[in-house]
């Protein structure tokens, strides 16, 4: 007969058996109905065997009768761990302690996450979601079904098309899809597009409106390039000029180039932090000690413990600290003015905008004082050069 978990919960023991009559003694415990299995004889004298706690209690007439001796070899069974248990009463409680304990964390509610907003701010959705009994520290099973509680919350935030509530263990995601309103446009007065700035015209896109410039023409600051007017004498109508007329404008920006040019390095020195997390806060256990480092960075590295969708307000945090150097390198005329002219075409493109490209550029004038290069450039940028003006009855 196996041991089963049955048998585990009773209990049982593995005995050794020793005396002249052991087959009397096994035919005793046939006719007594006692529970035994696994009976092997190991020699004339002796046997081991497998038997219930309640029947090894009932063992004593049987071995008087039959003149035998047993010996307990294994103790198995609930009854038996039980024991052991009362007597290490602190640990027990401890076992139990830390069980209720991890029960106790896992039913609270950790985090309240909010995605897909973007009118709506997020503190509005905690708190419409709060009002449905949603937020930090709440216990689990206070909860309504997910789905009920999406719906109310959807009803507390007009312009939301939808929303949904999905609980990972013990954080809440609430995922919002936001109505699509119709952006009404913008009603606009008549106008005329006027240059911007004094510029060789290069292209012309005229949407609405009528051209009066063309291309490789040269306009001044103000002048018409598409205007809002459109007919003639007899039938004449002011529209609201639309459209992009792109051109040549140069610059002449000043910049300076420092000679000692400084950058960091890694020198590969590094010392590591381990920490455990309990929710927001960290207990640190390695990497104690001030650190030999003048100049560092610092990485972390997060990891939190999780069992299926349950994702516990447990883990660890790990920091690597790694040691920096400034370093300083002379720079040679051919790349101060390199970096010079970079420089001059990186503040022209920011305040032309992104799709002006530079087309030619050109040093007028260098010169080397007090460890820096001065540079005078000229540069030819192609950019959009449409500005709006009011036509005025």
């Amino acid at each position: 007969m196996k041991s089963s978990f049955l048998l585990s919960l009773r209990g049982y023991v593995r005995v050794d058996v020793r005396g002249a009559r052991i087959d009397r003694l096994i035919n005793e415990l046939t006719e007594k109905r006692m529970t035994v299995w696994d009976i092997r004889l190991l020699d004339e004298s002796r046997a081991e065997l497998f038997i219930l706690i309640k029947d090894f209690f009932r063992l004593r007439p049987l071995l008087r009768k039959t003149g035998c001796r047993v010996h307990v070899k294994e103790r198995h069974g609930m009854p038996f761990l039980l024991d052991r248990l009362e007597k290490r009463k602190i640990f027990a409680i401890g076992i139990i302690g830390f069980v209720v304990g991890l029960y106790l964390l896992s039913s609270i509610v950790w985090q309240v996450r909010v995605e897909g907003n973007e009118l709506l701010s997020t503190q509005q959705i905690l708190e419409a979601a709060k009002e449905q009994g949603v937020y930090k520290m709440q216990w689990k099973h206070r909860l309504k079904n997910p789905e009920t509680l999406a719906k109310t919350i959807q009803t507390h935030l007009p312009g939301t098309a939808w929303v949904g509530v999905e609980i990972h263990g013990t954080h809440i995601v609430i995922k919002v899809v936001e109505a699509t309103i119709p952006e009404k446009p913008p009603l606009l007065s008549p106008r005329h597009l006027v240059a911007s700035k004094n510029a060789m015209v290069t292209s012309i896109l005229a949407e609405k409106g009528k051209p009066v410039v063309k291309q490789n023409t040269y306009v001044r600051k103000g002048d018409i390039l598409i205007s809002g007017i459109i007919g003639d004498d007899v039938n004449r109508q002011t529209v609201v000029a639309s459209g992009e007329v792109r051109g040549l404008v140069w610059y002449t920006p000043k910049v300076e180039v420092p000679l000692l040019h400084q950058y960091k390095a890694y020198t590969g020195e590094t010392k590591e932090r381990q920490y455990v997390v309990f929710g927001n806060r960290a207990l640190q256990l390695t990497g104690y000690g001030k650190l030999a480092f003048d100049q560092f960075e610092t990485i972390g590295e997060r990891k939190t413990l999780q069992w299926r969708n349950w994702v516990l307000p447990v883990g660890w945090l790990k920091e690597r600290v790694m040691e920096v150097r400034q370093l300083e390198r002379t720079l040679d005329q051919e790349e101060a003015r390199k970096l010079g002219l970079e420089q001059a075409k990186r503040e022209i493109i920011a305040s032309a905008g992104k799709d002006a490209k530079v087309i030619g550029e050109k040093i007028l004038h260098e010169k080397t004082e007090n460890g820096k290069v001065y540079m005078e450039v000229h540069l030819e940028v192609e950019e959009s050069i449409t500005a709006e003006q009011p036509i005025v009855p």
